[in-house]
Parts: C-alpha cells; structure tokens; sequence
C-alpha cells in the first residue's frame, strides 16, 4: 500500500467509527465527538482523494467536511 492509500484508509476508518458509534447509540448525530470525528474523517479522506486526482471523491469527501464543519459551528452556536 501506498502513502496515499494509508492516509485515506485513515480517513475512512474515522467515518466508519462514527458511524458505528452513532448506530450503536455512543455518539447522537448531535453531538460534537460524531460531528469532529466526521470532519476530520472526511477531511482526511478528501485530502487522500486530492492526492489520487479524483475528482468524484474530492467532491464527495469535500461536501462531507464542509457539511460537518457546518454542524460543528452551528453546535457552538447553540451553546
């Protein structure tokens, strides 16, 4: 396996965590832990996607740290 391919197994693994956690209710989908885990999973997965030049999943993983970056501001602006 290549550099790359590490960093978006890396990336990939963090999303799935969170959303194992979300399904067997340890994490809410509210909750900043599920948001970060999600923003930094799919941060990390895009950065590998940028990496390999595919642009489906730049697109996808991008759109996915965006929304969760989203969700992380508007946790804070709650409190």
């Amino acid at each position: 396996m290549t550099l790359t391919d590490w960093i978006g197994f890396i990336g990939v693994t963090i999303l799935l965590i969170a959303y194992f956690l979300n399904l067997t209710n340890k994490l809410s989908k509210e909750s900043l832990g599920y948001l970060s885990l999600n923003f930094i999973g799919a941060g990390i997965a895009c950065f590998a996607s940028i990496l390999l030049d595919y642009m489906p999943f730049i697109i996808l993983e991008g759109s996915w740290t965006i929304v969760s970056a989203y969700g992380i501001f508007q946790y804070f602006k709650k409190k």
